[in-house]
């Protein structure tokens, strides 16, 4: 055997045993250490450091290494503003800038006194080296977002002041390294606020609309990822050429695309995966090849100051996240996510002691550079950056687990009341969306999806259950890219409508999605009060049967575009609505969905209905309401939404069987109208779930 190996020299060389080593490492890393109780991100930087130049040196930290690391750093940040809360963003905007400057003002106080007093350095460096203690990284971010809890206050709070503080440590670093060499002039000033604002104008204001372009007209997989990874990459070096750290540049890119890429979507799915399986492992495999041991036992100067580095800046994240949760009132386990979120030190101060000790001032006696900052800063960093790592992953870990264990003692949902939706497929083009609009209305914790092709008995067709299983695959296809698990029913019955209506009784379905297209070739269908007797009937011959025979909430579904890529969600409530048995729950569903993707929620109703639409909410209320007179006719309905609606709409009529309270006869007519006014926008029938017999309760 040993020939076999014998061409192996160390470090690696060949680049396929270099990806297979940490490729194994990434695998074996979260399977060993989750038994230890230890967090996988602090066995990957362990890992990192062992296999690194300054370990048994099996793999160097060349430019391969340093690709991956900084796209895995651009990815964390890009995916802590993908994730957040826009709403509660909003909302704890101001917590995030009361804790940016808590995180930045007391470290950096802490640093200034320490290294001009304990130190002896002179006060460029010392204010240097504040920076360094200022700055922090979201190293732990993936154990927030493996639990699910991305949208707790707390984590809200840390992500925005972790770009606040950032932004300020790097302006700090900027303008010290500026005076510090004599570069600083007049126009310093107006350069470095100048191209701030304009790569922040360019990020916030032209990415969205850039995206809402690509992503409305293409639809491929591949290249809407791409897309993304360009848009990351595109933010970050606008960031590098405006003066800012890149990392800035990636969250914005992430918050500018927030709306356009829904947490359920199966796009959010790809960018979690491939960034959890490769690109963060490899930053923080990078992280660790950086530690050097041996800088323990070089000089006692490394370790003193490293010794005041990691006492400091720990005491300094820990007060400033004490400090938050008494302002704002939050409990211990938010004040642990906080400190654990805050507490590490990697890529911004990686950055600022690299640009220092670079910076030569002068020359010693012996001809020794007198640089901004020493290599014993450097090597502290070095220790530092191991030490804070540590302490990061654990709390935020204790942190998230405590945070996501109580939210689901206090989840208001109650395991009985799972979402059982059934999507009845015909068409291969509007699989998608209908899987789309399904995973969107409903909460994934209670979440079942069921996709149905029904095919007559009568027909003994082998290309057709062939042609039905791959409906089916289509279906199972979407709803996986989305990491949805999606049940497919083939059933043989009489006639399709039979087929629901047995699957809903024996599958107990609660929601029903249905795609809207016109049977041309069906037979004209009359139904009363629709469109006079005799009449072609807008919705088809399966969906008014469907309805007379279910009385689950049924949602009736014309996709004119990409669900993620609306603005607006404009919903029509007749009178009286708020008295109908499933009124909560269609409100539920339709919050829910504007939640998910981020868009604009309008209702428009009576001012007794918009009462209880504002009752029925069960967080911060994301939308506004239109108010219109209880006297007001659905005859009127037409004017109204044409005066309203805009490109990019998603038009929701709130409709009722015949036989109910809110039910107007003007609701005949509503169909035909939105396909012949409103032919570019999406829209929605939604009826509502009744109680008591289904029985001759036509539209």
């Amino acid at each position: 055997m040993l020939p076999l190996f014998a061409h192996i020299t160390l470090p690696l060389e060949d680049p396929i045993l270099k990806f297979l080593l940490i490729l194994v490492i990434i695998l074996a890393a979260p399977l060993l250490l989750n038994k230890l109780k230890i967090p996988y991100l602090l066995g990957l930087i362990i890992a990192g450091a062992v296999i690194g130049p300054h370990g048994l040196n099996l793999v160097l930290r060349d430019s391969s290494i340093i690709l991956s690391g900084t796209a895995g750093l651009l990815y964390i940040m890009f995916l802590s503003g993908l994730e957040l809360d826009m709403s509660d963003f909003r909302k704890n905007s101001w917590r995030s800038l009361v804790f940016g400057l808590y995180t930045f003002c007391i470290p950096l106080l802490f640093g200034i006194l320490a290294g001009h007093y304990l130190l002896g350095f002179p006060i460029y460096s010392s204010i240097l080296l504040a920076g360094l203690f200022a700055s922090q990284t979201l190293i732990a971010y993936p154990i927030v977002s493996k639990l699910g809890i991305t949208r707790d206050k707390s984590v809200t709070i840390s992500v925005g002041g972790t770009v606040i503080t950032d932004t300020l440590a790097l302006l700090l670093l900027t303008v010290i390294v500026g005076m510090a060499t004599g570069n600083v002039d007049e126009h310093f000033w107006y350069r470095l606020s100048g191209s701030v604002a304009a790569c922040i104008a360019v990020i916030v204001l032209l990415f969205p609309p850039l995206a809402h372009w690509f992503f409305k007209r293409c639809s491929d997989n591949v290249a809407q990822y791409v897309f993304v990874l360009v848009m990351v990459f595109l933010g970050a070096y606008l960031a590098h050429l405006a003066g800012l750290e890149p990392i800035i540049g990636a969250f914005l890119a992430g918050l500018a695309l927030n709306r356009l890429i829904p947490r359920t979507s199966a796009l959010m799915n790809r960018i979690d995966f491939v960034g959890n399986a490769i690109f963060i492992p490899f930053f923080l495999i990078g992280v660790g090849m950086l530690i050097d041991y041996r800088a323990f036992f070089r000089d006692w100067e490394s370790i003193e100051v490293a010794a005041v580095m990691i006492v400091l800046v720990t005491s300094a994240k820990y007060a400033a996240a004490y400090l938050t949760q008494k302002t704002f009132r939050l409990s211990r386990d938010q004040r642990t996510m906080i400190f654990g979120l805050s507490s590490a030190h990697v890529a911004a101060t990686l950055a600022a002691v690299m640009v220092g000790y670079n910076v030569v001032l002068g020359q010693t006696p012996d001809g020794e550079p007198i640089r901004l900052l020493d290599e014993s800063v450097l090597n502290g960093t070095i220790l530092m950056i191991l030490a804070t790592c540590t302490i990061s992953t654990f709390a935020a870990q204790r942190g998230a687990h405590n945070i996501a264990a109580k939210g689901e003692q206090a989840d208001p949902e109650s395991e009985g009341t799972g979402e059982h939706v059934l999507i009845p497929i015909s068409r291969a083009e509007s699989i998608g969306e209908l899987v789309g609009l399904s995973i969107a209305v409903t909460k994934q914790k209670y979440r079942s999806l069921y996709a149905l092709k029904a095919i007559d008995n009568n027909i003994d067709d082998p290309d057709v259950q062939k042609r039905a299983h791959k409906l089916l695959d289509q279906a199972v296809t979407a709803a996986a890219a989305a990491n949805i698990h999606l049940h497919r029913l083939l059933r043989y019955d009489v006639n399709a409508v039979n087929a629901i209506v047995s699957v809903v009784r024996e599958r107990n379905i609660t929601d029903l999605v249905l795609g809207m297209h016109r049977d041309d070739d069906a037979p004209t269908l009359t139904v009363p009060g629709m469109l006079g007797a005799g009449s072609p009937s807008p919705l088809g011959k399966l969906i008014p049967a469907v309805i007379a025979q279910c009385n689950v909430t049924t949602f009736v579904y014309r996709a004119a575009q990409p669900l993620p890529t609306v603005r607006r969600h404009l919903v029509i409530v007749p009178r009286k609505a708020e008295l109908e048995a499933g009124f909560q729950t269609w409100v539920l569903r339709i919050r829910h969905l504007a939640h998910d993707t981020g868009a604009k929620l309008i209702f428009h109703a009576t001012e007794q209905t918009v009462e209880q639409l504002r009752r029925k909410r069960r967080r911060a209320d994301i939308a506004s309401y239109v108010v219109h007179p209880p006297e007001e006719s659905w005859d009127e309905l037409p004017a109204t939404l044409l005066g309203q609606v805009r490109p990019d709409d998603c038009v929701w009529i709130v409709m009722s069987r015949r036989d109910r309270i809110s039910y107007q006869a003007a609701m005949s007519r509503v169909p035909g109208y939105l396909e012949e006014q409103l032919p570019e926008n999406s829209f929605v029938l939604v009826f509502p779930e009744q109680a008591g017999k289904t029985d001759n309760r036509y539209l």
